[in-house]
């Protein structure tokens, strides 16, 4: 008689866990202004709760596959960038099928792909750190990425002098390093419970962070609004 044995998930494994209940987790995060949440969809006339956690699931092998090439590769290199590069792709194709072709994710493959590798080539570093290898990973070119200047995210950033997604990252991820995660961090100590810290930290960033997808939709009087 055979017996099962229970095997323990590898570290990139764990990351990739981590990555999609981070996206689950803030899609049921609510109340949001705007955003798809427990409540309807915000916004957002293409997407709703499930649809966001069916795009989260399925970019848990592109993570996964991420952190296993940075534990290969072993530091921050050119060749693990352009590796991260064609794995997110893939990970945006497969959340582009399941999602019939609706763009629910295609920042947070960039932001949380680029978090996983970090946080694999350095596991014992604190978020600061961790945000700062993924910089570095980040200002190193791909030459297989696609460059579309007629972007909605590119033709704000030319229009209003912006940093959008790409340069949040290049910079270390400032808006969650310097605001979402000690507002999170305050609103724990104070007691104000694990919903609640988690809204302040999201208005904390929202309160300082040009965000491009606003811009784009209500120009710089709906910016400064929100």
């Amino acid at each position: 008689m055979s017996a099962l044995i229970a095997t323990r998930p590898s570290p990139a494994e764990r990351l990739a866990d981590l990555a999609v209940q981070a996206l689950i987790d803030e899609a049921d995060l609510s109340p949001k202004p705007g955003l798809v949440d427990r409540r309807g969809s915000g916004a957002h006339s293409d997407l709703h709760l499930g649809l966001m956690h069916t795009s989260a699931q399925s970019l848990w092998p592109a993570f996964a596959a991420m952190a296993d090439a940075a534990r290969a590769e072993g530091e921050v290199s050119q060749a693990l960038r352009e590796t991260l590069g064609q794995l997110g792709r893939d990970g945006e194709a497969e959340m582009l099928r399941v999602t019939a072709g609706v763009n629910t994710h295609r920042g947070a493959i960039w932001a949380l792909g680029l978090l996983s590798a970090s946080a694999t080539l350095e596991p014992d570093a604190a978020a600061d750190g961790i945000a700062m290898t993924a910089a570095a990973l980040a200002r190193l070119e791909d030459p297989a990425a696609p460059h579309n200047p007629d972007s909605h995210g590119a033709r704000v950033c030319r229009r209003y002098g912006v940093l959008g997604a790409r340069e949040q990252a290049q910079h270390g991820f400032p808006a969650v390093i310097e605001h979402g995660l000690p507002q999170l961090l305050a609103s724990r100590r104070a007691g104000a419970g694990e919903q609640n810290a988690r809204l302040d930290a999201l208005l904390a960033i929202m309160s300082q962070l040009t965000d491009t997808c606003v811009l784009h939709r209500a120009g710089l009087e709906g910016l400064e609004r929100m």
